[in-house]
């Protein structure tokens, strides 16, 4: 790995203290990039409204259909999910030394760089902005390029902030940056859609106020805003906003262990110990290991339709009918890996739902105990700091 980590690109560690000021200007900088990426159209793609296959996962993965955060986090995260298994397997030793972890921060940064793009050419070669025969080579390399450049930029960025530029984990706050756009966008958007039921706005809040205009029955005006289905609801808006609250509560929920110095007699201190000890780490993972397996099924459904195997593994159906076009499993592993749509999805099939929160509660857990151990806060870790 030496020789790789010597032309790897890398941010060198700040030579001398950071003061506040500039972190909060790092931090807006490498936010103000993100966002002006997930904004600019790749250049080449005949078609980006083909059914999404990501279309539930592009929040946690901060990713935008169709720009150059197409791939959002999910490189980063990947090659995370695969240094971590390597790592809990035993497979690599992962010492404590800096030399080790700079070692390891190097493989798990080429590994982003080699799964963005094994993501990118999957991306293309699969039709997701049109056929790859009628694009043409060059075409399909000039998107390919973008899409890696993409990947580099944003692997740069969270190296940025975890050099102790900014402020926060990298990750951590591009999937708050495309939240918090995101409700805003659902919100608010003026753009319309045709449902069939009449041209409606997006945005659930001025969809409320556009609904009770033209509507002559109100009551059912008021029953369409907050339960319309393909297109933001106010009902989702309330339930956001009570996420949020329940989350940012439980955030302060901690135990503060005390601690004795053998040294020094009779000093204490403490050291806290969060509920969240993990913090949004392990769904994070979860995600990038779905999205991943959807990835592989989706580019074999295309290709070979029909096959046992395939169809064991995943079946695929498009969603067009008003809102985006997206991709969803209607049968085989996939299927049961994904979330219901609906509460009734989950009358009707009760096993799935069952299935669903097992496999997250336990991947989850799986997780959070290899992130743990390898990110060095395990209770040993902890306590063998304090001798």
């Amino acid at each position: 790995m030496f020789p790789f980590c010597a032309v790897l690109p890398e941010i060198q560690k700040p030579e001398r203290k950071i003061q506040f000021r500039e972190k909060v200007l790092w931090t807006a900088i490498t936010l103000f990039i993100f966002l002006v990426c997930c904004q600019i159209p790749l250049f080449g793609i005949m078609s980006s409204d083909s059914a999404d296959p990501f279309y539930w996962m592009r929040v946690i993965l901060a990713s935008n259909r169709g720009t150059l955060m197409e791939l959002g986090i999910s490189p980063i995260v990947t090659s995370g999910l695969i240094m971590q298994l390597l790592a809990g397997a035993k497979i690599i030793e992962v010492g404590d030394t800096p030399k080790d972890r700079a070692l390891f921060n190097g493989a798990q940064k080429l590994f982003g760089m080699i799964i963005t793009i094994g993501q990118a050419i999957v991306y293309v070669m699969t039709g997701m902005y049109g056929d790859p025969s009628e694009m043409g080579a060059g075409i399909c390399l000039l998107i390919i390029i973008q899409l890696f450049v993409a990947g580099l930029i944003v692997l740069l960025l969270d190296e940025l902030l975890q050099k102790g530029y900014g402020l926060g984990s990298g990750i951590s706050l591009f999937i708050a940056t495309n939240i918090c756009e995101t409700i805003v966008w659902k919100a608010f958007s003026p753009t319309t859609v045709n449902t069939g039921r009449g041209t409606e706005f997006e945005g659930a809040i001025i969809a409320l106020f556009h609904l009770l205009a033209t509507r002559t029955d109100k009551v059912r005006a008021l029953r369409e805003a907050f339960y319309r289905q393909n297109l933001p609801n106010l009902m989702n808006l309330i339930a956001t906003v009570f996420v949020f609250a329940v989350v940012i509560y439980f955030q302060g929920f901690r135990v503060d262990l005390p601690i004795k110095s053998a040294r020094y007699r009779g000093q204490y201190n403490t050291y806290p110990i969060k509920l969240f000890y993990t913090s949004n780490i392990p769904i994070i993972l979860q995600s990038a290991l779905v999205s991943n397996l959807y990835v592989i099924s989706q580019m074999l459904s295309t290709r070979f339709s029909g096959n046992f195997l395939v169809n064991l593994l995943g079946t695929w159906s498009d969603a067009t009918s008003g809102g985006p076009a997206r991709a969803y499993p209607v049968g085989g592993l996939c299927y049961y890996l994904s979330p219901p749509e609906s509460f009734g999805s989950v009358l009707d099939d009760p096993v799935h739902a069952v299935i669903y929160i097992a496999f997250m509660l336990g991947s989850c857990a799986f997780f959070s105990k290899t992130w743990i151990e390898v990110s060095g806060s395990s209770a040993k870790d902890v306590s063998s700091s304090y001798v």
